[in-house]
């Protein structure tokens, strides 16, 4: 199951571009615009270390967070049932994937009202990321990175469910750095770059072949799960 997980979570964050330019544009734009005049001739290049490390430092969050869940999912395996305790966490993982597909493929986008839940976690965070800004240093735009990575986001509540499902610390990482690497063009992207990369992924073609990829892999998670209650 992980590997189509992994290759499923990549897609995601590629795919859900609009998505992530729509929601964090805005703020990777003010981002930009603070960091400071680098006394390298190159500028363009300056900038780029302080976008990598802003970016990276958010995907070391995504993957912290899989860990997390697949870790916690896996002692939790311990006080249950394994095999309907799977079976369970693999219907959850498979309905999502299917979601998420119906959401890129512009079908039904019920999937991004979850984000909901972690607003509550961003009040707390929030203060700790008005308090490193404006950007400086290397570090500051990694930390940065690392509190944006929680900030509240459908796609990445939805990857987490297949993180909870691989019910494996190692294995949630690896989905979630999956998806942080996919949303890597989107958010690293700029000028013509990014409304060229927008317009690719914004195709409706592109977008519908891309859902159905993804709800394939939902209902390939189902039929694994309900063929294993025989």
């Amino acid at each position: 199951m992980i590997d189509y997980n992994v290759s499923g979570a990549f897609l995601v964050g590629l795919m859900g571009a609009g998505h992530c330019i729509g929601m964090c544009g805005g703020l990777i734009g003010a981002f930009s615009s603070q960091l400071p005049k680098s006394r390298q001739k190159n500028q363009f290049v300056a900038q780029l270390r302080f976008l990598l490390s802003y970016n990276f430092g958010r995907i070391l969050s995504y993957a912290l967070a899989g860990a997390l869940v697949g870790g916690s999912a896996s002692a939790l395996a311990l006080l249950f049932d394994v095999d309907l305790y799977l079976i369970t966490l693999r219907v959850i993982a498979g309905l999502m994937m299917i979601a998420t597909g119906l959401y890129i493929a512009k079908i039904w986008s019920g999937v991004v009202q979850i984000e909901r839940v972690g607003k509550y976690l961003w009040r707390f965070l929030s203060p700790l990321a008005k308090r490193i800004l404006p950007i400086q240093t290397m570090p500051q735009a990694f930390v940065g990175g690392m509190l944006w990575g929680w900030l509240p986001c459908g796609l990445v509540y939805s990857t987490l469910t297949w993180a909870v499902a691989a019910n494996s610390a190692q294995q949630g990482a690896m989905i979630m750095a999956a998806f942080g690497l996919g949303t890597l063009p989107a958010l690293m992207s700029a000028g013509m770059a990014a409304n060229l990369f927008g317009r690719w992924v914004q195709n409706r073609a592109v977008r519908l072949i891309s859902g159905l990829i993804l709800v394939s892999f939902g209902l390939q998670t189902l039929y694994i799960a309900i063929a294993q209650l025989r």
